[in-house]
Formats: structure tokens, C-alpha cells, sequence
């Protein structure tokens, strides 16, 4: 079958494209649209920002940004996608590209599509426009030379007012399931029936989900991988489900879909994952991605075990489910079985008297990858812990409650020489590491700090700059 997408309001065809062809590379190298750019290639600059229209549940058009550099040719299949380039409409700019100029806000103009492509999806949704809101917009496009204000400048007034244009009201086109070139094949099933039989058809593919991780196989390593199986059209696999006691996420449900969510249910959780990565990244990436991955240093993992959160699994055999702190082995090595895919994360809601909080320490405050992070769940009563678990990343070969740090503080009181009792234990739980984001003895020293700074934000007293050393 060919894919078939909309690119900049014109369809296509494409039947003799290698499936691990990034988005970026086509469209520079087999179309000639160079307006992208292809900057670190690992969705970190920006430079390569396209924006994929798709239609949300009530049938609006929604302006999604993403890296073309961690997308691949068929990922676009039935997609809509605009590229700097489409933005000139009969001669006319586009409101951002004109204020871009306006505001003098380029000076090379190697980041400028990216910024530009950006904008006009911020300037496509329906966001109360606030500094806030610019800011995290921008804070997956690099600039070396030109400065923010400008870029800002012309963000407040472009962004505005918002239009719905031509590409928002392309009808959908409806997408294939599968794409072969030579010996690589790709399969985009459309339910876990499907999903189920293709993976024991062909047990050795590489499951691909939003591919923020798994693209870099495409984009640094040129990995021509034979077999590649998308879920992310799995219907099972993209519903949200909310119930008096939890909150239930598809495995396959993006972190800009889950976020609302996750922000009006755990604030300090939602804060964190708008740390782990841009809009750019948020458009494509997956809690289950991130799960499945199962990095020692994923950003949610912490998390979602502090909160005892329960995987739902399946497999042709039926479903099971698994606490998530019970799935993780070893480095690497999960409790999935073989014909097994991570169908649901079901994350219980705070019951009464219960708090939360997340802390991540990383080198750059955006889009960095973790030296530590710490999540707490905690119920307090008359001024004692009745409950409470606590979980790392960073500090062992897999994410993992710290047990002795949780018996310092169990029924004892709440206190700050408890909190400080139960930062000297973490070296009970944790031999944590030396690598090129941090030393062993600091990873410990911040882990430890992390109670006091717990302890002051649930009191309302925090001093981060006394507590954390930053």
C-alpha cells in the first residue's frame, strides 16, 4: 500500500519510500523543502518543527507541533501535515512570519522556521495567552544569536487572535495498516486483536510507539530496522478513563492529551512532565513509551510507582494486572511477557489527607535528562505519617521505592529531624552510580536534601536555594 497524507494542503503518494526514512530527511532530501531544518536531530533544537493538524474528539481541528527528526515516512500516513514552507498563502504571509520580521526577531535565520512553525500552532489553539504559556511554547526551539525578547515580542501580538485556516478544514483522510518496501515492513494496527497477531507473526519487531526515543535509531543511527509495528492507531490503546477512584491512561495516549489530566489530579507530577520535554516531544511521546523503555532514568517512572500505580497487560492469553514497582527486573529488563503489550496505566486518585510531590534535578531546568528524581506520596494525620511511599530514578539500575527511607518516617512524627532521619537512610537503600550527569556521592546528596525540601513545600517554609544547593 502507499502512503497517503496531506502536505501543506496538497495530497501525496508515496509508494517507494525505505519505511526508516525520517520526516525530516524526506522532506529535504526528496522534496527539496530545506525550510526545515535539521539541527541536533535528536528533538532537542527545534530547528526541524512541523505542526500535524488532526481532529480532536468533538471534531475540531487541533495544531499539533512535533520533530519531523523523530518521525519516519509512514508515521504520516492519513496525517495532515503543514511545513514552513505552506504558510505563504497567495503572496501573503502568515501573521507570525510577519512579526517575526517586525520585531526583528531573527538574525541568522537557521532557527527561525522553527520558531515560526511554533507560534502558528500556538496561534492555532485556544490558550489564554499569558508569558507562561509563550514561554513553554518556545522552550523546545533553540536560538544561539538573536535573543528571546523579540521572539516573544512577536509571539504576544501574532498569537493574539486565532484562525482556523485552510488546512483545518481538509476532511480526514483514512490511513492504511501497512507498508512494505523491499524487506522492511511497517504495520500500523488498528486493535489489539491485530496488534496481538502481528506480534506473533513477527516476535523480533520493534514496537514503536511515539518514537521521541526509538527515533533516534532513525535519525542518529540510520538503523534500517526490518520490522516496525506502530501503536499508537490502536484504539484500545488511546482512551482515557476516569472513575471515583483512578485515572486510567492508554498506553498509547500522548502527554499533551494526558497532561490536563495529570494537572488537575497531581500538579507536582504535571509539572514534571512538562520538564521531561517540549511541546514537541509532548505531541509525540507516551507514558507507556517511557514505561515500556524502562530507563533507570525515566522521568515518570518514580512517579507513577509513589502513587502505586497498576499496569494493565495483555496478551491474546487475556489480561493481567501488575504493580508498576513489580514490572521493572533489572536494567532494562521488565515482567512482560512474550506476546504481552502494555495496554493501560491505571494511577490511583489522592484519597482525603494525602499529598504528592515530585522534585527533578537536572543540569538545565528544560528538556534534560535527570541526575535524581524523587517522588512522595504521604498521608498525614494529627501531625503523624500514617502513610507513605516514596520511590527514585537515578540512584539504581531501575526506578525503585527507597523501603528504609519509608520506615524512618512511617508513624513517626511530622517533623523536620524526622525528614532529616529519613534523608540519612537513603544511603541504606541506593549505591547509586558515577556518570557524566553526576557523581555517586552527589546523586546521594541531593537525594538526601530532597526530604528537607519535601518537608518545607508540604509546610509551606521551602527555601530551595538553602535546601537544594542550586
Amino acid at each position: 500500500m502507499a502512503i497517503q497524507f496531506y502536505l501543506n494542503g496538497e495530497l501525496r503518494r508515496e509508494k517507494a519510500i525505505p519505511p526508516t526514512t525520517t520526516v525530516l530527511d524526506y522532506l529535504r532530501t526528496n522534496l527539496g523543502q530545506t525550510g526545515t531544518k535539521e539541527g541536533c536531530a535528536e528533538g532537542d533544537c527545534g530547528a526541524c518543527s512541523i505542526v500535524i493538524v488532526r481532529r480532536s474528539e468533538n471534531g475540531n481541528a487541533v495544531y499539533e507541533v512535533v520533530n519531523s527528526c523523530l518521525l519516519i515516512v509512514p508515521q504520516l500516513d492519513g496525517a495532515n501535515v503543514v511545513t514552513v514552507e505552506g504558510l505563504d498563502q497567495d503572496g501573503h504571509m502568515d501573521p507570525v512570519q510577519v512579526d517575526m520580521v517586525e520585531s526583528d526577531g531573527s538574525q541568522c535565520g537557521f532557527c527561525t522556521p522553527g520558531f515560526i512553525m511554533a507560534l502558528y500552532a500556538l496561534r492555532q489553539g485556544d490558550e489564554e495567552l499569558t508569558d507562561g504559556v509563550i514561554h513553554d511554547a518556545l522552550a523546545g526551539n533553540l536560538c544561539r544569536c538573536t535573543g528571546y525578547r523579540p521572539i516573544v515580542e512577536a509571539a504576544q501580538h501574532a498569537c493574539s487572535t486565532a484562525t482556523v485556516d485552510e488546512f483545518g478544514r481538509l476532511e480526514p483522510l483514512v490511513s492504511g495498516e501497512s507498508y512494505e518496501l523491499g524487506s522492511q515492513k511497517f504495520f500500523a494496527p488498528r486493535n489489539l486483536g491485530k496488534l496481538s497477531d502481528l506480534m506473533a507473526t513477527y516476535p523480533e519487531a520493534v514496537m514503536l510507539a511515539g518514537g521521541t526515543d526509538l527515533g533516534l535509531r532513525f535519525s542518529k543511527d540510520r538503523d534500517l530496522l526490518p520490522t516496525i509495528i506502530h501503536t499508537s492507531e490502536v484504539s484500545e490503546l488511546c482512551t482515557i478513563t476516569e472513575t471515583e477512584h483512578y485515572l486510567e491512561l492508554g498506553a498509547a495516549v500522548t502527554y499533551t492529551r494526558a497532561l490536563p489530566y495529570i494537572k488537575r489530579l497531581h500538579p507536582s507530577f504535571a509539572t514534571l512532565i512538562t520538564r521531561i520535554g517540549s511541546r514537541q516531544i509532548r505531541n509525540l511521546g507516551t507514558l507507556g513509551g517511557n514505561i515500556g523503555t524502562a530507563s533507570p532514568i525515566g522521568d515518570t517512572l518514580p512517579c507513577l510507582i509513589a502513587l502505586d500505580t497498576t499496569l494493565i497487560l495483555y496478551s491474546k492469553d487475556g489480561t493481567r494486572e501488575l504493580p508498576l514497582e513489580n514490572f521493572f527486573l533489572a536494567y532494562r529488563k521488565t515482567d512482560l511477557k512474550s506476546g504481552e503489550v502494555i495496554k493501560g496505566i491505571r494511577i490511583p486518585k489522592l484519597k482525603k489527607g494525602q499529598e504528592f510531590r515530585t522534585y527533578k534535578i537536572s543540569k538545565r531546568y528544560d528538556q534534560d535528562i535527570s541526575s535524581v528524581i524523587g517522588a512522595y506520596l504521604l498521608e498525614i494525620a494529627d501531625n503523624k505519617v500514617t502513610h507513605v511511599r516514596i520511590a527514585f530514578g537515578g540512584m539504581a539500575e531501575i526506578p525503585k521505592r527507597a523501603k528504609a527511607c519509608e520506615v524512618a518516617i512511617l508513624e513517626k512524627d511530622w517533623v523536620e529531624e524526622t525528614l532529616r532521619e529519613a534523608g540519612s537512610a537513603v544511603a541504606s537503600d541506593f549505591n547509586p552510580l558515577s556518570d557524566h550527569r553526576a557523581t555517586k556521592d552527589y546523586r546521594l546528596r541531593v537525594a538526601e536534601n530532597l526530604f528537607l525540601r519535601l518537608y518545607r513545600d508540604l509546610n509551606g517554609t521551602e527555601d530551595l536555594l538553602e535546601v537544594v544547593g542550586a
